[in-house]
């Protein structure tokens, strides 16, 4: 019996070729996962394809396959899932990844297009992919669903007012699709890191200031003292992704350093 927790599972990770999605790529690929890494940065997803063909020595029987796919757009989704089963048959494993941080100001200086730009990534977009890859998870008697939420999903804060109210809404479209898909054998649950260092984040911080300072008081913000690496929401994700989870649906799993246990 292999000892790899996703040998044979297919797997579509979107937002894939940095941070987070970067570090869940690999380790999927790691542990025996055909891996379909979506993102709209292509030089980025090429090599990280690439690097996953070298450190498996799978590229060609695992199939690791980078496909450019906006989460935004209605034309982009549907072709990324429908690929991914022409190519290999099926999907076990959809990780709803991709995000943005959007504008960080108080809710009466947002302009409409700056508040559905957010919406339409991080909450449309988990809404397209999770609509069309349930067929297919149905046809094949089952399935895992991940939808990347926050701990601003859980608790607020006094900025980034989209960003908060898209990953509080994915929270509750998490749990009422596991309720609606139970029957289908389809798990679907919401992970909520806390501040992770990844390219995102060192953004939106760089963009409040200085960004050494800016990344000290935020580590600050959790009990353990730091900010959490990709690596930390990628073994979690994974446990979701894996039989190992099998009786878990409609659940959080907070991965944040100990932030919301205020």
């Amino acid at each position: 019996m292999s000892s790899m927790k996703l040998e044979d599972k297919v797997c579509v990770i979107t937002g894939a070729a940095s941070g987070i999605g970067a570090a869940l790529a690999e380790r999927f690929a790691q542990e025996g996962a055909s891996v379909v890494a979506a993102d709209i940065d292509d030089l980025a997803g090429h090599k990280l394809v690439g690097s996953l063909a070298r450190k498996t020595g799978h590229a060609e029987d695992r199939g690791h396959h980078y496909v450019h796919a906006d989460v935004r757009k209605v034309e982009d989704v549907p072709g990324m899932i429908a690929g991914t089963v022409e190519r290999f048959g099926k999907v076990d494993v959809l990780v709803n990844n991709a995000g943005i941080p959007g504008v960080n100001k108080p809710t009466h200086e947002i302009t409409a297009d700056e508040w559905n730009q957010v919406i339409a990534v991080n909450l449309n977009g988990v809404f397209l992919c999770t609509k069309h890859a349930i067929p297919h998870m149905k046809r094949a008697g089952g399935g895992s669903i991940i939808n990347l939420s926050s701990i601003y999903g859980l608790v607020g804060a006094p900025d980034a007012p989209p960003y908060h109210a898209a990953k509080g809404a994915v929270r509750l479209m998490s749990k009422t699709d596991a309720m609606i898909y139970a029957p289908d054998n389809i798990r679907v649950n919401s992970v909520h890191p806390g501040f992770i260092w990844t390219p995102m984040v060192e953004h939106f911080l760089d963009e409040q200031g200085d960004l050494d300072e800016g990344r000290r008081l935020t580590a600050e913000l959790h009990p353990l003292g730091r900010m959490g690496d990709p690596e930390d929401i990628a073994y979690g994700i994974l446990y979701l992704a894996s039989d190992e989870s099998k009786f878990v649906t409609g659940s959080e799993l907070v991965i944040d350093g100990g932030y919301t246990a205020r």
